[in-house]
This record gives structure tokens, sequence and C-alpha cells, in this order.
């Protein structure tokens, strides 16, 4: 089937472009992004080859020098600083161009988030921050380190506002009616990054930063952890709903059809913000000094999460189906025929939707009360980080910037790239499920995460575990390839490709489609469910810890 790449004019309507300030702003954000996904694709390749027993590190580099800049850069910096160069884009796009004032605070935001990475990564490469992606206490960073992790937090809310405040003002313009409803989305993700980051920001200010700068001589350990996690896991979905956002309303338009439900997709979006944020316990199931009682309901909680990930399963295969009846499918699933296979932009978010379904089945699994203690802190929950992260949110993010950069640099996506995106696409696909594939598997033999198992030797278990720490070499080797075509991609789409305008896709909702109701965006109403949610689920806990709790753990510095 022969593939449009842009509008069938040529030319993109009026009013269907991201102003060329906002785009600037939007490329900044991904040029550091990409530059953290070379970066940190070369600590990981470096990972799986130390694990294997093969290579070792030359020039005194430490394993977890590595390990931590590969988690840091492409967990944090590579997710964080794609989704707000999407997010800009998205809310220009959809709600208008950002004022002078909201451009300001974007590029304020930009510019502490950037100076922030450059003091993190700066402590982690003179390995003065070995501390892992965690940085779990009683390891200690050098309190530049802690700094930099605040200055990355601080700027993306600067960053968030700003988006949040153009979709205010369309609100103003519009009257008594729904928001666009990408932008409106935009602004559920940024709810939920400053409501969570809040915890791993009084973590660093308030307990790292003193400790490190030698004010105290102790911590608390284990409220350093539950002020993590209580971060840690709304951060997985700060990672997945942008993936959802392209889903729902930019992926309809790609295979030419419409956006199933309006209010199907702001609903679930909304569910989301309220059971992804007070669920942390369940990644603190086998700590104690928290009440079994709390940790069960949390791991409720953590459940809930599935109701709006079936509804969006649902919404996209019901968007598929009508698509292909359109084009005149008539078998039970011979809609899937037609679709545009032979469309990067497409096939590769699809491979991360159907990734998503292991890695949804291994949640559940790493949530479960039981069968959390057979796989908990082996590398199987390593190998889970890999299908939802780095295969489901990343591929989206890769098909998504096939048709995103080229339209903020005004140039067009052409046959020719689009094959090679669909190469890297396959290539990528084959890599992680070798990688994944084998820590999974390794995993349930009790391979421990977070170890480079030398200092196993040659104990029957390490022996019996080889050949699945080869697989994992040999499936790095083949996504470090992926990374290497994805760049040339990047760099050909924002400097080379032909000039031209490139269509931001942007579905439209399904006419029969029930109407939206206007209490879905009643944000008092879902703010105060969210706060009372977290309260109901923290805020015992955190007295018996202040109450009950050890007095701290003594920690030891690094350098």
């Amino acid at each position: 089937m022969k593939q449009s790449f842009v509008t069938e004019s040529g030319n993109v309507k009026k009013g269907e472009t991201v102003d060329k300030r906002d785009a600037k702003l939007a490329m900044a954000h991904i040029y550091v992004a990409m530059t953290a996904l070379l970066l940190g694709g070369l600590a990981g390749l470096l990972q799986v080859m130390v694990r294997s027993g093969q290579f070792e590190l030359p020039w005194g580099i430490s394993y977890y020098q590595v390990l931590t800049v590969h988690g840091i850069l492409l967990g944090l910096i590579l997710t964080t600083f794609f989704i707000f160069g999407f997010q800009i884009s998205a809310v220009s796009r959809t709600a208008g161009t950002l004022s002078d004032k909201q451009r300001r605070s974007g590029w304020v935001g930009f510019g502490v988030m950037t100076l922030g990475t450059a003091m993190a990564a700066t402590m982690v490469l003179l390995n003065e921050a070995s501390v892992l992606y965690t940085f779990y206490a009683p390891l200690m960073a050098h309190w530049v380190f802690y700094l930099g992790l605040a200055f990355v937090v601080v700027g993306s809310w600067i960053g968030g506002f700003a988006q949040i405040a153009r979709y205010i003002q369309w609100k103003r313009e519009n009257g008594k009616q729904p928001g666009p409803l990408l932008s409106f989305m935009v602004v559920v993700n940024n709810l939920m990054w400053v409501i969570c980051s809040l915890g791993v920001a009084i973590a660093v200010l308030f307990q790292f930063l003193p400790w490190s700068l030698g004010l105290v001589d102790r911590i608390d350990v284990l409220m350093s952890r539950t002020l993590f996690w209580y971060f840690g896991h709304p951060l997985v979905y700060f990672w997945l709903l942008p993936a959802y956002m392209i889903w729902y309303t930019i992926i309809p338009k790609i295979i030419g059809g419409k956006i199933f439900s309006d209010a199907l997709a702001r609903l679930s979006f909304l569910l989301f913000l309220l059971f992804s944020i007070p669920v942390g316990f369940h990644h603190q199931l086998t700590e104690p000094g928290i009440d079994a009682f709390w940790k069960f309901l949390q791991v409720v909680l953590t459940f809930m999460v599935v109701i709006p990930s079936l509804m969006t399963a649902f919404a996209m295969f019901a968007t598929f189906e009508s698509v292909g009846r359109a084009k005149g499918a008539t078998g039970l699933f011979d809609f899937f025929k037609k679709l545009p296979w032979g469309d990067v932009r497409f096939l590769v978010p699809f491979i991360g939707m159907v990734a998503f379904i292991p890695a949804g089945a291994g949640g559940l699994i790493n949530a479960s009360n039981q069968m959390n203690q057979v796989i908990h802190n082996t590398i199987w929950v390593t190998g889970h980080f890999h299908l939802t992260v780095a295969t489901t949110v990343v591929l989206t993010f890769f098909g998504a910037m096939y048709w995103l950069v080229p339209h903020l640099t005004g140039r067009v996506l052409t046959p020719q790239l689009n094959r090679l995106g669909i190469i890297q696409g396959i290539v990528w696909t084959v890599g992680m499920s070798i990688m994944s594939g084998a820590m999974h598997a390794v995993g349930l033999l009790g391979a421990p995460r977070r170890s480079n198992f030398s200092t196993y030797g040659g104990s029957e278990q390490a022996v019996e575990w080889i050949p699945y720490q080869i697989a994992q070499a040999v499936g790095g080797t083949i996504l470090f390839i992926g990374i290497a075509l994805v760049l040339y991609i990047f760099i050909q789409l924002a400097f080379f490709a032909p000039k031209g305008q490139q269509e931001y896709p942007i579905g439209e909702v399904e006419e029969n489609a029930q109407t939206t109701p206007m209490f879905l965006e009643n944000w008092k109403m879902w703010v105060t469910i969210c706060v009372a949610l977290i309260l109901l689920a923290y805020t015992v806990p955190f007295i018996d810890m202040f109450q009950n709790g050890p007095p701290g753990s003594i920690g030891y510095k690094l350098w």
C-alpha cells in the first residue's frame, strides 16, 4: 500500500502548524533527549557486556558508574526532555501559540533542567555519585548531584506550569466547552508529575542535601525510600501517558480513522491521575516498618490502573476495527490487513502497544504481594522496565519523532527514511525480545538486579546464569544498533531531509460519539479526590514512621 507522509496537497492547512518560536523551544528539549539516548545507550551496552563476563571496563571506570549513567540518562533525562518537547508542541498545536510570558517560562524551565542534568552527570562521571538511578541511602553522593536532581525537578515544574497556563488561557477565551483533548491530556500528565515529584523534591532538599553537606549525621532510610517510591511509581505513568496521548489522538489520524470517544479518553486519563500516585508501597512489600494493612491498600489501588489500561486497549482496537471495516474488511480479524503497516508512524507505536501486553502482565506480578516475593530485587524487574519504558514508551516516542521532528524543523519524512525507520523498529524489537526475555528468565532463577555478577565467582548459580548473561549482551548489542539507526534518522529529519511541510496529525472524534460531559473538566473535584486518596494511603504510615521508626542509618561517603 502506498503511504502518504504529508497532506495530499503537499501543504499543511493554516492553523495546523506549531508556531516557529514554540517549535524552537520544543526542539531544544528533543536535542537534549537525543543526546541522552546516545550516552545512556552506550552506558547500557557497556553494562550488558560486563555482565556477560567477556568484557572489563577500561580506565578504572566502575560498573556502577555506567549503571547510574544508563538509568538516569534514559530513565529520567531522555523521557522527561522528550515528553516536554512533545507536550509543548501539543499545547501549541491544539490550544494555540504560547504567549511570550509562557514561552519565556518554558525556556527558563529548560535552562534549569539542563543545568541540573549537567551537574548530576558531571558528578556521576567523576565517580562521586555512583548511587544508581534510585540513589538509595545509606549510599551517599556528592551534594552537587542532589542539587542537580533538584534543579531538574524544579525546572520541570516551571516548564509544566507554562503548558498548563496556555490551557487555562484557552478555556478563558472559549467559554464553557471542553478544552482540546490533547491539551487536556497534557494538563493531566503535568498535574500528576508535579504532585508525585513533590516526594523526591522533599527527600532531596530536606534529607539528602543536608546529609551530603555534613549538616546532619544520619538519614531516615525508610522515610527516604518511601518518599522516593511515592514519586517512583507515578514516574512510570508520567512516561506512559504521553504514549497514550499519541495512541488516542495521533494514531487514529495516521491510519485514516477517528477518535473512538473523547469522553472515554478523558476519563481514562483522570483515572490514571487518581490511581497512579498513592501506590508506592507495592515497591516496598519486603520492607519492615510499614504495616501490612497499608501495603495491602496500596496494592489494591495499584490494581485499579488496570481499568484505564483496558479502556485504552478497547478504544484503540475499536478505532482499528472501524478503519478496517470502512476499507472493506469483513472477517473477524480482517481489519488488521487494512491497517497501514508500511507507515513507520503507525507500525513502530503499534509494536509498543503489543509489547505492553506482556509488560502489563509482568506489572501485575510485580504488584502482587505473593508473586512479588519470587521476583523481588531480581533482574526480572529490570526486564519488566525494559518492556514498559524501553519498548512501549520509547518505541511510541520514536514513532512520534518521525512526524514531530520534521514538522518542527520544516522538513518531511521521505520514503527512504520511512523504510529505515521500519528497519530500526524491527531491530529494536528483536534486540529487546532477546535481552528482556533473558532478564525475565534468569530473574526467575534468582539472578539479582544491580549486579555485574562478578562477585559470585564460579559458584554453581553463576555458571547457570552465564548463557542468559551472554543473551543479554547479544540483545543489548542489537539494541545499540537500533539506537545508532534512530539517531541517524533524527539527524536527517532535523537537518538534512528535504524542506517541506510535514503534517502534525491530530484526529477528530467520531460523529456519533457521546458528548463529553463537563464534569470531566471539574479540576477542583478531581484534584481533591486525588489528594484525598494520597492522604488516605500515606498519612497514618508517615505518622507511624515519625513516631516509631528507627533513628536512621549512618551513611558513608563515596568520594
